[in-house]
């Protein structure tokens, strides 16, 4: 049993640790502000996620308590970082991209990113 839960554990902490280098390659190779954005969003934050369920696996299993610490930071993690990617990622859009540069939406409203034009306002 010990030898399986350590392989457990293991195996989380060496996959935790090739997405966490893969993520930190990608902010070094990646030149582009909405290329940049998925390497902290996605490969590091399971980096971390995977650590942190290592570390919640360790005291389950082998110290025989409940860690909710962990829990909670997995949780937040995981509910936050695709919030602040989306932040960053219409932040950029504003900045950078003009009104006239994106597609139609194909509906009545426009882009939420972006006010309507007067003209194109409807009476309610």
């Amino acid at each position: 049993m010990d030898f399986l839960t350590e392989l457990l554990i293991a195996f989380f902490l060496v996959v935790s640790g090739i997405f966490g280098l893969v993520g930190s390659f990608g902010m070094i190779k990646l030149r582009e502000t909405m290329q940049r954005l998925h390497a902290p969003t996605k490969a590091t934050t399971l980096g971390v996620g995977g650590v942190l369920i290592a570390s919640m696996l360790y005291f389950l299993l082998i110290e025989r308590s409940f860690s909710f610490h962990e829990l909670l930071i997995t949780l937040f993690l995981f509910l936050t970082a695709p919030i602040v990617a989306h932040f960053i990622a219409k932040t950029y859009l504003q900045v950078h991209i003009r009104p006239s540069d994106l597609p139609p939406t194909g509906g009545e409203h426009g882009w939420s990113l972006y006010d309507d034009p007067p003209g194109d306002r409807r009476e309610e």
